[in-house]
């Protein structure tokens, strides 16, 4: 943070003290903050956070309520990532000084920091109060807004920032991310696309992947894989990055292309459960059962997970043990009764024994949950037929 400003006319510039208590401080004194004040600044400035902080010290020695100290002492507390800390010099600020602009910045994004999305919001309100026309602020409320999921009012401001400023690109980018968390992948991608076209090939690398994260949800796989290639082009080993690329090739039946990219991440971190199921995955379509079986294997060595005890289900139905297959299909029922895929399984091994009855109810018993698939409805007309 800069030196502050003065805030009004009626205080000693660079003191903190009203003219009216001025005079029963000594001269010296007064020089003596000034001094401080301005040194402490500078010591944030070079992110010389001890000296800045011993400073600032020294004026709250003198008087305890200066609001140029105790804001510096609250920035001086974020730049460390105390943020409850300094959360507590800037109420105290405020408490002396309700209107102290830097004040309640930095109360607002350590509310932020702390995840009090709401309480944030509240503070940068109370700032618009006096500036509603910073995009800054009106940026970081947008954003706060987003992180509580209120869809209409993020948009609102951020929007507002857009007619303030056309091609801001924190408001584009949170524009991008809103519609994505809402599951609205077509104008999420218009807004990424925007940013795209203004910066090209320097555009931002998490651009770029965003872009083809909006294909990969939309199922255009083919565009969203020239995006994902020109993120690794500069980061050979960004992860989003290659798990775009391993889940495209995957969407497009391309299980051989998909496991290049699986196990490029996994020569990077080789105990990642999801991304060995997902490879496992890959090996049994390719009929690769002993390499299938290896790789569930290795994810349930790191930790349980169901997609890999389905993964040695779906093979052990493949290899005709269908007792075993149905087995382990029950008891990762009993663990997640409203997964729909478990019943699809369960539901093949007994249609597979001729036990058609049996499957009917399987489908029939996930339906009684409440919960819609399609897939269940599919599968239990075909039975039925």
């Amino acid at each position: 943070m800069t030196e502050m400003k003065e805030l009004s006319q009626f205080h000693v510039p660079g003191t903190g003290f009203p003219l009216d208590s001025a005079a029963a401080i000594r001269e010296p004194a007064i020089t003596e903050i000034s001094d401080l004040s301005k040194q402490g600044y500078q010591m944030l400035r070079e992110n010389k956070i001890t000296e800045a902080v011993e400073r600032f010290a020294r004026i709250l020695d003198i008087d305890g309520g200066n609001n140029y100290a105790l804001v510096g002492m609250g920035d001086a507390a974020r730049k460390r990532g105390n943020f409850r800390e300094a959360a507590v010099y800037y109420q105290r600020c405020l408490s002396g000084h309700p209107g102290n602009n830097y004040a309640l910045f930095g109360l607002a994004d350590c509310y932020k920091a702390l995840n009090q999305f709401h309480r944030a919001i509240e503070i940068w309100e109370q700032y618009l109060l006096h500036d509603d026309r910073n995009i800054t602020v009106l940026t970081r409320v947008a954003d706060a807004y987003r992180k509580v999921r209120d869809f209409k009012h993020s948009k609102e401001v951020y929007l507002k920032v857009l007619d303030m400023e056309e091609q801001n690109p924190y408001a584009i980018i949170g524009l991008g991310h809103l519609h994505y968390d809402f599951k609205e992948y077509r104008d999420a991608l218009f807004y990424w696309e925007k940013m795209f076209q203004a910066n090209g090939d320097k555009a931002d690398i998490r651009v770029l992947t965003s872009i083809g994260n909006c294909h990969r949800k939309l199922k255009s796989f083919g565009d969203g894989i020239a995006y994902f290639e020109m993120a690794l082009r500069r980061e050979p080993y960004n992860f989003y990055a290659l798990f775009g690329l391993a889940d495209c090739y995957r969407g497009m039946n391309q299980q051989n292309r998909s496991l290049e990219y699986w196990n490029r991440i996994l020569e990077q971190d080789p105990r990642n459960k999801v991304i060995l199921t997902r490879a496992g995955d890959a090996y049994r379509c390719l009929d690769n059962h002993e390499r299938a079986v290896e790789y569930y294997q290795r994810a349930l060595n790191i930790e349980f997970d169901t997609y890999a005890v389905l993964g040695l289900a779906v093979v052990a139905r493949t290899q005709g043990r269908y007792t075993e297959a149905a087995d382990s299909l029950i008891r990762l029922i009993q663990q997640d009764q409203k997964n729909y895929r478990l019943y699809l399984e369960l539901a093949e091994c007994y249609r597979r024994q001729g036990e058609k009855r049996r499957a009917q109810e399987i489908l029939e018993g996930f339906q009684r949950l409440g919960v819609r698939s399609q897939a269940i409805t599919e599968m239990l007309e075909r039975i039925k037929a």
